[in-house]
């Protein structure tokens, strides 16, 4: 994922989601983000839309995002070729967290891959999916059906009370536990489902055809415990959740084992695993499992009240740089600021103290485990 920058200057016209017109509606500030017009927040704010997703239930639009569909009895294996997961081992209605790898074992894009009956479904970053597409398209082609899917929608129900929404709705969906995806109906609109989100709480992430995009996002909205929410609550949840967001938290010069991403990487992929490597940046990735990354991400929690945002310097006692804040806020949820950053393995230990250089002035931080809020996902 990748954060709304409100000062970017575009340089082709913005693209438009299908629910761009309601979102205009609903009083929407938009912004330019990964080249299309999308709500950073709506009227009521973003602490509002933060406190909204934490207490009861809201509804992004990721329509940005690419959806593709890789379809052939090669698929699997195929794309293994490219990511250090298990997509093999996958059963039917299960979805995965993966990560495309570079020849040195950097992270080209983070991405979602649920197996259907008779495809697999990626879900991947707004902007990165010509990117990504490319590769697949580059390596994949003579191996499996590569689909773009730019028809599609995509909208996300998070909170604590979405499940009882989608009860009413969609009670097949109401069933899933975190990670599995189904086909359902709600309000009379067809749709394929996932329960799972980039919030930390439980919720679902749904496509839908763009040409019905509008009629479903109504019929949720409807609902009285579901608001709108825009890009800017999105990223302090997603952060006081501890989750990466892609060209900020991880992107081409860090590999998994820095990103502290190695739960991604199942057994069965691992050195001495049945289907091990075979992957882009495999010899790196390898020997950092093995031996350790020289850094590491880490979260910090402010011991003063002072935001600490990205591109802060995490210096020394001598004022030295020995790392720097790829994200930082003041989280609405724990009170206090917030941020992840890269530094030396010696010191990504929780408790450690060091400083962010803030304006000139030091800020003390402490190294702290992560989520910052804790994950509320339904696993049944």
């Amino acid at each position: 994922m990748t954060s709304p920058d409100p000062t970017a200057a575009p340089t082709a016209p913005l693209l438009h989601t299908p629910l761009y017109a309601l979102h205009l509606e609903l009083g929407a500030k938009m912004v330019p983000f990964a080249g299309y017009a999308m709500p950073v927040q709506y009227p009521q704010g973003i602490l509002a839309e933060h406190r909204q997703c934490r207490d009861s239930a809201v509804l992004f639009d990721v329509s940005h995002m690419g959806q593709l569909r890789l379809q052939g009895e090669d698929a699997a294996a195929a794309l293994e070729s490219l990511v250090p997961v298990d997509i093999a081992g996958l059963a039917p209605g299960k979805q995965r967290y993966a990560l495309f790898t570079n020849e040195a074992g950097g992270i080209l894009d983070d991405l979602m891959v649920t197996r259907r009956d008779d495809h697999l479904f990626l879900i991947v970053n707004a902007a990165c999916k010509e990117a990504d597409t490319a590769h697949l398209r580059a390596h994949l082609a003579t191996r499996c059906l590569i689909e773009p899917l730019p028809e599609r929608a995509l909208l996300a129900l998070q909170g604590p009370k979405a499940a009882a929404v989608m009860a009413r709705l969609a009670p097949e969906l109401a069933r899933l536990t975190f990670m599995t995806g189904g086909d359902a109906i709600i309000h009379g609109i067809a749709c394929f489902a996932t329960r799972s989100g980039y919030t930390g709480e439980d919720g679902f992430e749904i496509s839908v055809a763009s040409a019905e995009a509008e009629a479903l996002a109504r019929a949720l909205l409807a609902e009285p415990e579901v608001a709108p929410a825009g890009l800017g609550a999105r990223d302090t949840l997603r952060l006081e959740a501890g989750l990466c967001l892609y060209g900020h938290d991880i992107d081409t010069a860090t590999t998994p084992v820095q990103a502290g991403l190695t739960w991604a990487i199942q057994k069965v992929r691992r050195p001495g695993g049945a289907r091990a490597g075979g992957y882009p940046g495999e010899s790196t990735i390898a020997a950092q499992l093995a031996d350790g990354a020289a850094v590491k991400r880490v979260g910090l929690v402010g011991l003063e009240r002072v935001p600490v945002r990205e591109g802060a310097a995490i210096v020394d006692d001598a004022g030295g740089t020995i790392g720097r804040v790829t994200s930082g806020t003041i989280g609405p949820s724990v009170g206090q600021p917030i941020a992840m950053a890269y530094l030396p393995a010696a010191l990504a230990v929780p408790g450690t103290v060091v400083h962010a250089d803030v304006r000139g002035k030091r800020q003390p931080m402490r190294v702290s485990p992560m989520p910052f809020a804790p994950h509320r996902y339904f696993r049944g």
